[in-house]
């Protein structure tokens, strides 16, 4: 099948190249320059999507992986062209959180208190009036600058106060729309499905992300740095019926086409959707890979072209854990010291990976030929250099067999990650969840 991939950042970048390995003739196009350096030699790349239409035709498939082109993929679709991935509509219910939160309210969804603001001191003014615990969260800043993100941990919210004062002090944000929503106590979740326009085609997917930088939940909040899922066939399922199930009208409404998953907080009140993700999450659609046995292009062409689709999938508890390196200037360094871009240093595996290789999922990685040896290298400066998955029986397993592989059979210089992803789950949340109701 001939198949263009369109890009903005690489989010769900290896399915490309998966794509490519099940026999596929695959194209992609990678909308951000500073990142088009990778997957060379591993997936053929061009440099304008719009100059492959012709090539992909309407009898191909055409897969967007990011948030940015609904306005672009409701055309197409219109056209004919058969199209993965959102619309401008959902790209809207991802990007404004304030739209987002009425879409929930309407279709009969606990929300959470959540108020946008103009500006910073709008924020702050807000905040003096109102002291409690707030969660800062970016707006039309922009998906990708997770940094942004600020969960507050005072009651009387001083260091909301702290932080939202110290961005105003960066001119290029003072003005940005900003979103405060009350912090709620209870365990983070996600619930997500496949939708082809018409309806639900697969399992359910329920997820558990780890998104600060260090163990335990500490330091400052990233795009994900692991993640505990598995796939749920039961249509009763109750973070399923209380949330994403009540959404279908909506997506239909909207002819949404691809992987739209809700963040949550439950708790034993219920379930309060967070946020939304109308797209291919990452690392999440690394583990969607484990967890599968049918190939991605069927099953892809399927949800495209609004059809109905027996997808094979694993039963277990899966983990992926996200392998990165340092980027410029990260603690514990300093400005003073030379900042050396990893771009070039080899990626190493042991001899003895064998089948243990497809539980890696790259990113920012090339291949490269030489002296008759292949290579895989480092080819970027973000930092995000591959994942690997496992799905077992348990989460205990999963864990066990990831992290195996990541200390004796994969060797990066300077390389680091995340050391307890599921550890929370074994240890706290899987009791709550099955305390309320969540977990069987």
């Amino acid at each position: 099948m001939k198949i263009l991939f369109i890009s903005e950042d690489l989010v769900a970048g290896n399915l490309a190249h998966l794509l490519t390995q099940e026999g596929n003739d695959v194209k992609l196009y990678i909308q951000d320059k500073n990142r088009r350096g990778n997957f060379e030699n591993m997936v053929k790349k061009v440099d304008s999507w719009k100059k492959e239409l012709k090539w992909v035709g309407k009898d191909g498939l055409i897969v967007f992986d990011g948030c940015g082109h609904g306005s672009i993929q409701d055309k197409l679709r219109d056209d004919g062209y058969s199209i993965v991935g959102s619309s401008e509509i959902g790209n809207k219910l991802e990007n404004d959180r304030a739209y987002g939160d009425s879409i929930f309210k309407k279709y009969g969804l606990s929300t959470v208190p959540l108020h946008n603001f103009n500006s910073l001191q709008e924020s702050i003014d807000f905040v003096k009036k109102n002291r409690k615990k707030w969660v800062i969260k970016q707006n039309s800043i922009g998906t990708s600058l997770k940094g942004f993100n600020y969960v507050g941990m005072l009651d009387n919210a001083d260091d909301v106060l702290d932080v939202l004062e110290n961005y105003k002090s960066e001119t290029k944000y003072s003005d940005s729309v900003i979103t405060l929503q009350e912090k709620i106590e209870g365990v983070e979740i996600g619930i997500g499905r496949y939708f082809n326009g018409t309806d639900w085609v697969g399992p359910l997917e329920v997820n558990l992300e780890h998104k600060k930088y260090f163990p335990g939940d500490l330091g400052p909040t990233t795009s994900e740095m692991g993640t505990v899922a598995w796939y749920d066939n039961d249509e009763t399922n109750k973070l399923f019926t209380q949330t994403l199930a009540k959404l279908k009208t909506y997506l239909q409404g909207i002819n949404f086409r691809g992987d739209m998953e809700i963040n949550c907080i439950v708790n034993e009140k219920g379930a309060f959707p967070l946020e939304a993700t109308p797209r291919f999450g990452s690392p999440i659609v690394h583990l969607q890979t484990e967890i599968h046995d049918s190939k991605w292009s069927d099953f892809l062409k399927a949800v495209a072209d609004g059809k109905q689709y027996d997808l094979k999938w694993k039963k277990g508890y899966g983990v992926v854990v996200v392998v990165t390196v340092p980027t410029s200037h990260p603690f514990p360094f300093t400005k003073a010291e030379r900042y050396i871009s990893p771009r070039g240093i080899k990626i190493y595996f042991s001899k003895d990976m064998g089948a243990d290789m497809k539980k890696v999922h790259f990113e920012d990685v090339s291949l490269k030929k030489e002296n008759g040896k292949e290579y895989y290298y480092v080819s970027d400066d973000r930092g995000y250099i591959l994942y690997i998955t496992s799905i077992k029986d348990s989460v205990e397993e999963a864990r066990k067999n990831v992290y195996s592989i990541l200390k004796n059979k994969i060797f990066i210089p300077k390389m680091f990650y995340r050391n307890d992803i599921g550890l929370k789950f074994i240890e706290r949340d899987q009791v709550l969840l099955k305390k309320w109701g969540y977990l069987k």
